[in-house]
């Protein structure tokens, strides 16, 4: 549409589609060409015109360009929708590919291959293969996209009619532009298949170079990235190529440079000669530096790719770092990315500029780019020993001058450097110390104590520095008080004394008496017991010496820099990230090229739903209400072999956000699996409303599986449910979906379920009280009994070896025991297997006298681990269960679960 045609867009009149109807039906053809304009206009800002698609396919009959092109947008548009519809169009796409007007060729077939309807698809081979042998090229070129598209709908059809041959000759082709497109349309079908589709020769190199001088720049990225993967078969032949690319550095557009960058780092890996290396490293540096003269984002994507070419090859910039200083109106993203790449350029040669630099923003307004700013000065220090003593020195100013957030963040530096340059630089710990109070960050107060304990022998006053943080020790950071502890060990073990002794007891017994943080505990209850009974071996473990830290600038992976360096000028370059972790279609259509089954049933061939659907596990049969206790070890329930009388939830369309409720007759039960919910509020308290519910496992999620039985004489709807605060701070984690409920009908549903949500103060209770309401009807209250075993996960599973070390590590105050005189063990496998379903794991089996004696082990999230020891006669009523844990206070919910089991 050209500029005067917003008038289309400003029009509110009421009865349009009718109008429109008829003006698209006129005979005249101007008031034809304005009705479509209004359509596009109306389509355009979301109204629904599909009703006015054959009268818009009526226009395509013209020789009007302009008004062709807008019959074809709404087509691409509507033909989704209308999928019978827009065969009627097929007729004039044919007769429009065959037009004397390249123009009108290329829109035909452009047009075909957008339309993404399998019905059409077919209709589309024949014009697109005399289109990719047109004699223009701007029809050829169109085509050969035209291709990608078509593979992308139906790519078995593609390899049948033998496109992809067809784009391979297109290589050949005398048009640059042509050969672009064709290398372009080869790249996206090599990305969709699994198997090698463009492979480029040593024949079809040559061609690729010559076109690469004369299409577009967007042209000459697509080859850029296709040369990219082409492994040279020698030294020389690499440095044929590279020469030929050379020229491309030094375009206009920022995406031809770093596709040409990448192309020649990828070369370089065969160039043996240090001289050639060399000269083309010296070449890419004022294409790179250019780069920074753009535009902040463009600024920032080239910076992102700097960091990693310098990680792979520091001297290209290596004598260039005074242009990634950092400028006054600079973003806080691109001064980041300078900082980083900055510490990566450091050297011996070029520190003195970098810690002025460093220095300067230390003082900046920012407090993110300060405190990074402090740490890049650190990470210079670890990075080069001859500077080290520079680099502290610059910090220590830095201290002088008060500013708290500096102060804290020049200390957490100083810990790593103290690390890296052990028995160094520690004179400058007094200047630290006068700090201490003005610290409030955890980090900062962590490595603040952690040099007071490490170097507890040199300060004559450490355990009054260490006394002063032990007061608020309850209500520190957990970071915090694990460095406390450990460092408190370090200064008892260094200094003996009285002083030390009482802090110790104190810092011990809060660790173990006053925390809920399992790592602390754990980390207390093992320096107990070595001092406890080796304070020598005490001595050789915590006061053993440290590995020296490295620098951790170059901080990817080489195989991942290998990866992303080949994925120059993508989003997998700024992201620093593989191309799979965040494309998921490239998974999905891999998949798809490796079984046909999946492209059936798919308009795209993305389906994924029924082909698990089909594996049979992945949607049960009947209700989770009716599989209370799935777990690891639990078969399948087989299918019914009548056809069931109600529908059930689907545990797929509940995971999916879907309604899972189902209705189902009150008088035509469906059959149960299992014994039916218990019933918690009967219909005769509820006002004829009847729940029945249960917490239930399936698949490592916990449900609430709930049924609702009408039996009063209201319809009832708009039901919702709360939980009060439980031991187990359990909430809902999405909203009950319950339809209208008709008189004498039930509806059952899956509510998915949140832990550690809605946690209660006070000893541990298996009481869940539960609130419903409904439109009609009051608040309902009602209690629930919490069964601990439907929160077992799947990973409470321990070797022998670990489950024998955890045992004798917990204390003897942790082991409780309870007897079930009244449960009998008649088999051990089903048993076993029992158990096993619920996700507690058999370890072990001995013989004690008369006796058999099993171990298990069981774990909730938050690493809640229980190590249980049943012992009984088989056969004979009675079993002791004894068990030990980090949180024996658990210990009755635990039991009521065990008896849950196995009278089950």
């Amino acid at each position: 549409m050209s500029g005067h045609d917003s008038k289309y867009f400003s029009t509110t009149k009421k009865g349009e589609i009718p109008e429109l109807k008829e003006e698209l039906n006129t005979q005249y053809k101007d008031k034809r060409k304005d009705a479509v304009k209004k359509v596009i206009a109306a389509m355009t800002v979301g109204k629904d015109v599909s009703s006015l698609f054959t009268d818009v396919v009526n226009c395509m009959q013209t020789e009007n360009l302009e008004l062709k092109k807008l019959v074809y947008l709404y087509l691409i548009n509507y033909a989704k929708s209308q999928p019978d519809l827009a065969i009627l169009a097929v007729n004039t796409f044919v007769k429009d590919s065959q037009d004397p007007n390249p123009l009108i060729r290329a829109l035909a077939v452009r047009t075909m291959g957008c339309i993404r309807v399998d019905k059409i698809t077919e209709y589309l081979c024949d014009p697109l293969q005399r289109c990719l042998k047109d004699d223009d090229p701007y029809v050829r070129k169109t085509a050969a996209i035209c291709v990608a598209k078509l593979h992308d709908i139906n790519a078995e059809l593609v390899e049948d009619r033998g496109f992809v041959e067809s784009l391979k000759d297109l290589i050949s082709d005398n048009n640059p532009m042509v050969v672009a497109n064709a290398v372009a349309a080869l790249a996206e079908i090599q990305d969709n298949s699994a198997r090698p589709i463009f492979e480029i020769t040593s024949h079809t190199l040559s061609k690729l170079l010559t076109a690469l001088n004369e299409c577009t720049e967007w042209g000459q990225v697509f080859i850029l990235d296709a040369l990219s993967r082409y492994k040279a078969a020698d030294a020389l032949e690499a440095e044929n190529i590279v020469e030929r690319v050379t020229p491309r550095l030094q375009h206009a557009n920022c995406a031809v440079v770093l596709s040409a960058v990448k192309m020649i780092l990828q070369q370089m890996e065969m160039i043996t000669s240090t001289d050639v290396v060399r000269n083309l490293c010296k070449k890419m540096a004022p294409p790179l530096v250019t780069l920074l003269s753009a535009e902040p984002e463009i600024q920032y994507v080239a910076l992102r790719n700097i960091n990693l070419i310098v990680q792979r090859r520091p001297t290209i910039l290596a004598h260039e770092i005074k242009v990634f200083f950092c400028k006054y109106n600079d973003p806080i993203y691109v001064k980041m990315e300078k900082l980083e790449i900055m510490i990566k350029l450091a050297s011996d040669r070029n520190i003195d500029q970098v810690l002025l630099e460093f220095k300067e923003y230390a003082t900046e307004v920012d407090v993110d780019f300060v405190r990074k700013a402090v740490r890049a000065i650190g990470r210079c220090a670890i990075k080069l020993e001859r500077a080290a003593e520079r680099c502290i020195s610059v910090l220590l100013e830095l201290i002088k001058i008060k500013v708290n957030y500096v102060v804290q963040e020049a200390i957490i530096v100083i810990k790593d450097i103290f690390r890296r340059y052990p028995n160094t630089y520690e004179s400058i710990i007094a200047t630290l110390c006068e700090s201490l109070d003005t610290l409030d960050e955890p980090e900062a107060k962590a490595s603040m104590i952690w040099i007071i304990g490490e170097y507890a022998e040199r300060i004559d006053n450490a355990d009054e520095l260490l006394e002063s943080f032990l007061e608020s020790f309850p209500e520190e950071p957990a970071q915090v008080q694990l460095q406390l502890l450990t460092a408190t060990v370090k200064l008892f073990l260094k200094k003996p004394t009285e002083g030390p002794q009482q802090m110790i007891q104190v810092v011990l017994n809060n660790a173990t008496m006053e925390t809920d943080n399992p790592d602390l505990r754990d980390r207390a209850y093992i320096y107990w017991r070595l001092l406890s009974t080796d304070p020598e071996a005490a001595k050789d473990v915590v006061l053993a010496e440290k590995p020296v830290i490295s620098d951790d600038s170059n901080q990817l992976d080489p195989s991942l820099l290998d990866e992303l360096l080949a994925n120059i000028a993508t989003l997998s370059s700024v992201y620093h990230k593989p191309p799979e972790t965040f494309v998921t279609r490239v998974k999905t259509a891999a998949q798809r090229t490796e079984d046909d089954e999946y492209a059936e049933g798919s308009e795209a061939g993305y389906s994924e739903s029924s082909a698990h659907t089909a594996d049979g596990a992945a949607s049960p049969p009947t209700s989770a209400s009716n599989v209370p206790y799935a777990g690891a070890r639990q078969p399948a329930p087989a299918p019914s072999t009548s056809p069931p009388a109600a529908l059930v939830p689907d545990l797929m369309g509940d995971l999916l956000g879907m309604d899972n409720s189902a209705m189902v007759p009150v008088d035509q039960p469906s059959t149960p699996a299992s014994p039916p919910l218990p019933v918690l509020l009967p219909a005769a308290t509820g006002q004829g409303l009847q729940i029945s519910a249960q917490l239930t496992g399936q698949d490592g999620q916990i449900f609430y599986s709930i049924l609702f039985e009408n039996n009063s004489q209201i319809p009832l709807d708009g039901f919702m449910i709360q939980f009060n605060k439980n031991s187990f701070g359990l909430a809902a984690a999405g909203p009950l979906q319950v339809p209208q409920l008709l008189p004498g009908t039930s509806a059952a549903t899956l509510l998915p379920m949140a832990l550690f949500q809605n946690m209660s103060a006070g000893p541990p209770s298996s009481l869940l009280q539960v609130a419903v309401k409904n439109n009609q009807q009051p608040v309902w209250y009602f209690n629930d009994k919490i069964s601990m075993h439907v929160f077992f996960t799947e990973d409470g599973r321990m070797e022998r070896g670990s489950f024998l070390e955890t045992w004798r590590s917990l204390p003897d105050s942790n082991e409780v025991s309870k007897d079930f005189p009244g449960i009998t063990v008649n088999g051990v496998e089903a048993t076993l297997d029992q158990l096993a379903a619920s996700n507690m794991f058999f370890i072990a089996k001995r013989k004690h006298a008369t006796q058999d004696v099993f171990y298990f082990s069981a774990r909730m999230p938050r690493g809640i681990t229980f190590l249980t020891e049943l012992t009984t006669v088989i056969g004979t009523p009675g079993i002791k269960c004894a068990i030990k844990t980090p949180n024996p206070e658990m210990a009755s919910l635990f039991f009521e679960a065990i008896e849950t089991l196995l009278k089950g």
